[in-house]
């Protein structure tokens, strides 16, 4: 939306870019590069043309969030944003990237729980030999 362009009453803008910034824990710069790369919608401006976000656009970021902390790359996630934008006739695509997504983040969970595992065998192999060894003269064996 424009500036002197009025948001429909239900998406009512009442957050400015520094409330969403504090919010989401994004930079203004972030939140102006989203909007440039399509990430969220024009966001509805002032007569003043300061940034107003309302609910609707902050529980989008909070997901574009989960996205992104769960390693979707921003190429897909403007491919979803785009599929959002096109409304309902786009549910299953946007399912089916979802379900994609889904599935990769289990595989790396999966990775993850292995690599995990392989250090705690080796700390305990550490800790083991350090048990074993006799305590060097002059070192605290309170420390």
């Amino acid at each position: 939306m424009t500036s002197g362009q009025p948001l429909p009453r239900d998406r009512q803008p009442t957050l400015t870019i520094a409330q969403v910034a504090e919010r989401t824990g994004l930079s203004h710069d972030t939140l102006r590069y989203y909007e440039r790369a399509g990430l969220i919608e024009r966001v509805g401006r002032t007569t003043g043309n300061q940034r107003r976000y309302d609910t609707a656009d902050l529980a989008w970021l909070q997901f574009l969030l989960r996205l992104r902390e769960t390693g979707m790359s921003i190429a897909d996630m403007q491919r979803f944003a785009q599929l959002r934008a096109r409304g309902d006739a786009t549910v299953a695509d946007r399912l089916a990237m979802l379900r994609e997504h889904r599935a990769e983040l289990a595989e790396r969970i999966r990775a993850l729980r292995r690599d995990a595992a392989a250090l705690d065998d080796k700390i305990h192999h550490y800790e083991r030999l350090l048990g074993d060894m006799p305590t060097q003269p002059g070192t605290d064996e309170r420390a």
